[in-house]
């Protein structure tokens, strides 16, 4: 079935395998005819990641990169729209030679020619591909079908299926439906060869041995895959289980466990980390589908780990703050306002964003969290009441934000936006500068609208301070507060944040969060300690 965590369990296996010496390059496979998920709705399909070559993706590319630290390619993707777009697009040019072009040979061909290209050219020892969906489905049967070839051409090929196995109470596990999607997957050419089963409770050796008899293996080749405290958890199980040994009977590599010395080390800071908490407010649009802030949730995890603390994230819904007001924000540490389109919620956010101003609370503003960021400003701090986004409202004598030049003429929706890593030059002094560590910097970009360059002169005027612009056009890429509390960044910082290389921006939250957290913390023992 699907949402078991196809996702996380790839990126584990390249991580172990990475850990191990080789270099392995995850592949998703998604049946959906969307030629990318840049026109799909967070609420339906979760975040749209974005790749350095402005590619929009499937969440869980930003698994795979937060796992494996290495940045993917739009070649790692593969959707029903963009294969079959492919194939037509080769058959209107005459190049099937006046064939009758079919799913078999000629999508599967150009499938399995995909794989070993991505593999080719990522000079990568391994391709690890994820099929994305359910055993059974028609969407996704040509992925499998090509897979079985491949496991018939090649050499070094092993299959693992992940599996549901739940249980009706304590101690009663059921093995039945892994049973049923194990004759399935093997009714279509493919064999396991190593089952990992999510389960509400560790499998016993019953179990064990029943699924193993069932799939035609070894019991030691059936494995847990429990719910853990965090996801970066996930390679410590499967390597305690020994998976290694079923990767190296198959692949013909060194048997021998991961050492996951270093990783350990972060995700025990995630697990158990010994300075305490602080608490951060996530005010956005979608807060009711966790999936669509999935990168800025991970970020914070991972500069919270840099710095030993644990983050206690709220999403708050910012249509609620419209009516009652932002003053519940003052129980937070920091304050986050996320990327995101439309109008609804958008005077919530902007009420959020003054709340964090007015009363010293470190603030990071991302994409339309930057925008409303200045939108506050001039409303606020310059005295036009009627500042706005063109976005929002097109009839605003002071639009701060408006749509970059090259958009005005576009009349479609799909990959027409900035996308992908541009390069800004940071201002020398700033806050983001000294983040960062350096003047140049790159992140990468989803958006269409932007600061409007005719109001820049008035926002320094009155203290805001630009602290980043793109290193060619001039356009202004990042802004913060004259108190250097509050950072709003055009880009999506969160696409570059990694577990072993947190994103300078969300250190910057945290670290200023736990400083607020301190210097309430000895207010309060100091005014103990007078009465």
């Amino acid at each position: 079935m699907s949402g078991l965590g196809k996702g996380i369990l790839t990126a584990s296996i390249c991580k172990l395998l990475q850990l191990k010496g080789y270099k392995a390059i995850p592949l998703k496979m998604d049946g959906y005819l969307n030629v990318d998920c840049g026109t799909m709705n967070p609420f339906r399909h979760g975040e749209v990641f974005v790749l350095d070559d402005g590619s929009e993706v499937d969440m869980d590319f930003g698994t795979y990169e937060r796992f494996i630290n290495v940045p993917m390619t739009r070649f790692s993707s593969i959707t029903g729209g963009k294969i079959f777009q492919h194939i037509i697009q080769k058959e209107r040019e005459g190049r099937f030679l006046g064939r009758d072009v079919q799913i078999v040979p000629h999508l599967t061909d150009e499938l399995k020619d995909w794989i070993r290209r991505l593999g080719d050219e990522a000079n990568a020892d391994f391709v690890v591909i994820e099929v994305g969906g359910t055993v059974g489905d028609l969407e996704n049967s040509y992925f499998i079908e090509a897979i079985r070839q491949l496991s018939y051409e090649e050499k070094y090929f092993m299959t693992i299926q992940l599996t549901r196995v739940p249980s009706l109470s304590k101690g009663e596990p059921k093995t039945k439906p892994t049973q049923h999607a194990n004759h399935l997957i093997q009714s279509m050419g493919l064999r396991p060869d190593a089952i990992v089963c999510r389960e509400d409770e560790p499998l016993n050796q019953e179990s064990i041995e029943k699924i193993a008899l069932f799939a035609n293996l070894r019991p030691e080749f059936v494995y847990d895959d429990p719910t853990v405290s965090t996801v970066y958890e996930l390679p410590r199980v499967l390597n305690d289980q020994g998976i290694t040994r079923a990767i190296s009977s198959k692949l013909d590599i060194d048997p021998s466990p991961a050492d996951l010395t270093s990783w350990n080390t972060l995700v025990n800071r995630i697990i158990s980390p010994s300075k305490g908490e602080v608490h951060i407010a996530l005010v956005g649009k979608y807060t009711s589908t966790k999936d669509a802030y999935a990168s800025v949730y991970e970020s914070i995890i991972h500069a919270a780990a840099h710095y030993d603390v644990k983050p206690v994230i709220d999403f708050i819904e910012s249509a609620q703050l419209e009516e009652s007001g932002p003053s519940a924000l003052s129980k937070y540490d920091g304050i986050i306002v996320p990327g995101g389109f439309g109008k609804r919620g958008i005077e919530g956010k902007i009420s959020a964003i003054n709340y964090a101003r007015t009363n010293s609370i470190p603030y990071l503003g991302l994409c339309l969290g930057m925008q409303l960021m200045v939108v506050e400003y001039a409303r606020n701090v310059l005295g036009w009441k009627d500042a706005h986004t063109s976005e929002i409202n097109n009839e605003t004598k002071h639009p701060v934000i408006d749509l970059l030049p090259e958009q005005k003429s576009i009349d479609k929706k799909g990959g027409t936006m900035r996308l992908g890593a541009y390069t800004m030059q940071l201002t020398p002094g700033t806050t983001a500068n000294g983040y960062y560590g350096s003047e140049f910097v790159d992140e990468r970009h989803r958006h269409r609208y932007e600061v409007n360059p005719e109001f820049v002169h008035d926002f320094e005027e009155h203290g805001l301070v630009i602290s980043g612009r793109h290193k060619d056009s001039g356009v202004v890429e990042m802004v913060e507060w004259p108190n250097g509390l509050g950072i709003g960044t055009q880009a999506h910082p969160e696409f570059k944040s990694r577990l072993e290389k947190p994103a300078p921006l969300f250190l910057f939250l945290i670290d200023n969060a736990v400083k607020r957290r301190n210097r309430i913390k000895n207010v309060g023992e100091n005014k103990t300690k007078t009465n």
